[in-house]
């Protein structure tokens, strides 16, 4: 008597769920993020080599941003790899989105404090042509420390003294007029950062809400 065997053979299918990212925004977001990290990243970087080389010890607000701006950088190639997979989670990026808001908005805080509040700068002695007498509050030949912020030493003695020729001061009021840039910079992307987490926010909100669609 013959033995007949029947083998059933399952069939697997996999389901992925793919969500309808506004491609175009994300880039534009995408574009402006990396711009804001790498801003981040280099003018504090560039403010900590300008202690060290100085001597003077690092507010802990330089290392900080420096590291924030490498996380958002990272952060953003994560993205771009997901979504070039078509596999980026709407729930990942609120989360990540969420995270680096606090990151920012205490990084804003720190840098408006430093701007315009009242604390005690160490700052290059400007050149003695402009300096007054009431400007000085230390012993060290080439730093004095005061009582103010960054954008009341860089108004009084950058912006109004516009100075020119060829001398060992312009040199030093171009390296303090660059500085005071960076920190005008560095504030403002501060802002447009936390204002595109927040609006990426809204974005995977909307995203997530449209459940989106099966492959």
């Amino acid at each position: 008597m013959a033995r007949t065997e029947t083998t059933a053979s399952r069939e697997r299918v996999t389901v992925i769920r793919r969500y309808p990212w506004p491609e175009n925004l994300l880039n534009w977001w995408t574009i402006v993020m990396l711009a804001t990290g790498g801003l981040l990243t280099g003018v504090f970087g560039d403010f900590m080599s300008i202690q060290n080389r100085m001597g003077l010890g690092t507010p802990w607000l330089f290392p900080y941003a420096v590291t924030v701006g490498s996380l958002t950088i990272f952060w953003i190639i994560i993205m771009i790899i997901l979504m070039a997979q078509k596999k980026l989670q709407p729930a990942w990026v609120m989360l990540a989105s969420f995270i680096l808001i606090a990151l920012f908005l205490a990084g804003l805080i720190e840098t408006a404090i430093q701007l315009f509040g009242n604390v005690s700068i160490a700052a290059p002695r400007p050149p003695s042509s402009f300096l007054p007498s009431s400007f000085l509050s230390g012993t060290n030949a080439n730093l004095e420390c005061f009582q103010g912020n960054v954008s009341t030493y860089c108004n009084r003695y950058v912006n109004n003294n516009n100075i020119r020729g060829v001398s060992i001061d312009t040199l030093a009021w171009l390296e303090q007029n660059s500085i005071c840039s960076q920190w005008d910079a560095a504030f403002a992307f501060w802002i447009i950062g936390l204002v595109f987490l927040v609006w990426m926010m809204i974005m995977a909100s909307q995203v997530n809400n449209k459940r989106g669609f099966y492959d």
